[in-house]
Protein backbone atom coordinates (compact mmCIF):
# COMPACT_ATOMS: atom_id res chain seq x y z
CA UNK A 1 0.00 0.00 0.00
CA UNK A 2 1.45 3.22 -1.19
CA UNK A 3 2.01 6.53 1.10
CA UNK A 4 2.38 10.04 0.05
CA UNK A 5 6.00 10.82 0.38
CA UNK A 6 5.88 15.03 0.44
CA UNK A 7 9.27 16.42 0.25
CA UNK A 8 11.19 19.34 -1.68
CA UNK A 9 13.76 17.58 -4.10
CA UNK A 10 16.47 20.26 -5.18
CA UNK A 11 14.18 23.30 -4.04
CA UNK A 12 10.91 21.90 -5.82
CA UNK A 13 8.24 20.86 -3.37
CA UNK A 14 7.03 17.17 -4.37
CA UNK A 15 4.36 14.68 -3.65
CA UNK A 16 4.89 10.90 -4.50
CA UNK A 17 3.44 7.78 -3.78
CA UNK A 18 5.66 5.85 -2.45
CA UNK A 19 5.84 1.71 -1.02
CA UNK A 20 6.81 1.90 2.95
CA UNK A 21 9.73 -0.58 0.97
CA UNK A 22 11.09 2.01 -1.43
CA UNK A 23 14.62 3.96 -0.70
CA UNK A 24 15.14 7.01 -1.74
CA UNK A 25 17.53 5.97 -3.98
CA UNK A 26 14.90 3.93 -6.20
CA UNK A 27 12.39 6.87 -6.09
CA UNK A 28 14.65 9.54 -7.64
CA UNK A 29 16.30 6.87 -10.20
CA UNK A 30 13.42 5.01 -11.15
CA UNK A 31 10.36 7.56 -10.47
CA UNK A 32 11.66 11.16 -11.17
CA UNK A 33 14.50 10.38 -13.23
CA UNK A 34 17.45 11.87 -11.42
CA UNK A 35 20.08 9.28 -12.59
CA UNK A 36 23.17 11.45 -11.38
CA UNK A 37 22.65 9.57 -8.07
CA UNK A 38 24.52 6.49 -8.96
CA UNK A 39 23.62 2.62 -7.76
CA UNK A 40 26.78 1.28 -6.77
CA UNK A 41 26.94 -1.24 -3.58
CA UNK A 42 23.32 -1.01 -2.18
CA UNK A 43 24.82 -1.85 1.03
CA UNK A 44 25.69 2.14 2.20
CA UNK A 45 29.72 0.90 1.40
CA UNK A 46 30.93 2.95 -1.85
CA UNK A 47 29.36 6.17 -1.49
CA UNK A 48 27.74 7.15 -5.30
CA UNK A 49 24.36 7.13 -4.01
CA UNK A 50 24.91 10.38 -1.69
CA UNK A 51 22.50 13.20 -1.67
CA UNK A 52 22.09 15.76 0.90
CA UNK A 53 19.17 15.54 3.39
CA UNK A 54 18.76 18.84 5.27
CA UNK A 55 22.04 20.26 4.37
CA UNK A 56 23.84 16.82 5.62
CA UNK A 57 24.96 13.66 3.27
CA UNK A 58 23.09 10.39 3.51
CA UNK A 59 23.25 7.08 1.82
CA UNK A 60 20.32 7.26 -0.61
CA UNK A 61 20.49 3.07 -0.88
CA UNK A 62 19.72 3.02 3.15
CA UNK A 63 17.09 5.90 3.53
CA UNK A 64 13.49 4.50 3.40
CA UNK A 65 11.63 7.44 1.06
CA UNK A 66 9.26 7.55 3.76
CA UNK A 67 11.53 9.12 5.85
CA UNK A 68 11.45 12.15 4.02
CA UNK A 69 8.76 13.58 5.02
CA UNK A 70 9.00 17.17 5.18
CA UNK A 71 12.20 17.04 4.06
CA UNK A 72 14.97 18.87 1.98
CA UNK A 73 16.47 16.93 -0.59
CA UNK A 74 19.29 17.61 -2.71
CA UNK A 75 20.83 15.79 -5.73
CA UNK A 76 24.25 16.53 -7.90
CA UNK A 77 21.67 17.63 -10.45
CA UNK A 78 20.34 20.21 -7.96
CA UNK A 79 23.37 21.29 -6.58
CA UNK A 80 23.59 24.64 -8.79
CA UNK A 81 20.07 26.13 -10.09
CA UNK A 82 21.22 28.61 -12.25
CA UNK A 83 23.26 26.26 -14.53
CA UNK A 84 26.58 27.30 -13.63
CA UNK A 85 28.83 24.65 -11.99
CA UNK A 86 29.98 25.12 -7.90
CA UNK A 87 33.10 26.15 -7.26
CA UNK A 88 33.72 22.65 -5.96
CA UNK A 89 32.63 21.21 -9.36
CA UNK A 90 34.77 23.37 -10.96
CA UNK A 91 37.57 22.29 -8.64
CA UNK A 92 36.85 18.80 -9.67
CA UNK A 93 36.88 19.26 -13.16
CA UNK A 94 40.34 21.46 -13.14
CA UNK A 95 41.90 18.66 -10.66
CA UNK A 96 41.27 15.87 -12.54
CA UNK A 97 39.45 14.23 -9.84
CA UNK A 98 37.68 12.03 -11.63
CA UNK A 99 38.08 9.61 -14.03
CA UNK A 100 35.44 6.96 -15.18
CA UNK A 101 32.88 9.70 -13.29
CA UNK A 102 30.78 6.90 -11.54
CA UNK A 103 31.75 8.15 -8.30
CA UNK A 104 32.07 11.76 -8.59
CA UNK A 105 28.18 12.84 -7.78
CA UNK A 106 28.83 10.94 -4.47
CA UNK A 107 32.10 12.64 -4.26
CA UNK A 108 31.30 16.66 -5.05
CA UNK A 109 27.49 16.03 -2.75
CA UNK A 110 29.90 14.64 -0.06
CA UNK A 111 32.52 17.71 -0.30
CA UNK A 112 29.60 20.22 -0.20
CA UNK A 113 28.38 18.96 2.88
CA UNK A 114 31.97 18.92 3.98
CA UNK A 115 32.69 22.29 2.71
CA UNK A 116 29.35 23.75 4.80
CA UNK A 117 30.22 22.17 8.01
CA UNK A 118 34.24 23.56 7.79
CA UNK A 119 34.85 25.58 4.88
CA UNK A 120 38.70 25.64 5.58
CA UNK A 121 39.17 21.38 7.00
CA UNK A 122 42.53 20.43 6.83
CA UNK A 123 43.95 18.13 4.46
CA UNK A 124 43.51 15.17 6.91
CA UNK A 125 40.17 16.09 8.25
CA UNK A 126 38.88 16.35 4.65
CA UNK A 127 40.44 13.08 4.05
CA UNK A 128 38.81 11.68 6.85
CA UNK A 129 35.43 13.10 5.29
CA UNK A 130 35.17 11.42 2.52
CA UNK A 131 36.72 7.72 3.74
CA UNK A 132 33.25 6.88 2.75
CA UNK A 133 33.24 7.53 -1.04
CA UNK A 134 35.21 4.90 -3.21
CA UNK A 135 37.03 5.56 -6.05
CA UNK A 136 36.91 3.02 -8.51
CA UNK A 137 39.57 4.77 -10.63
CA UNK A 138 41.95 5.99 -7.75
CA UNK A 139 41.43 9.43 -8.04
CA UNK A 140 41.41 10.01 -4.57
CA UNK A 141 44.69 12.30 -4.24
CA UNK A 142 42.89 14.74 -7.16
CA UNK A 143 39.78 14.70 -5.23
CA UNK A 144 41.26 16.01 -2.18
CA UNK A 145 43.72 18.16 -4.48
CA UNK A 146 40.08 20.16 -5.55
CA UNK A 147 38.87 20.02 -1.81
CA UNK A 148 41.74 21.66 -0.63
CA UNK A 149 41.58 24.61 -3.54
CA UNK A 150 38.20 25.31 -2.60
CA UNK A 151 39.43 25.52 1.04
CA UNK A 152 42.32 27.40 0.33
CA UNK A 153 40.16 29.91 -1.30
CA UNK A 154 37.51 31.06 1.62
Amino acid sequence: MKQILSFTLNGVPRDIAVAPTETLLDILRLELGYTGTKRGCDSGDCGACTVLVDGAPQRACLTMALTLQGKNVVTVEGLSGNGDYLPIQKAFMEHGAFQCGYCTSGMVICAVGLLAKNPKPTRQQAKEWMAGNLCRCGAYEEILDAIMAIADQS
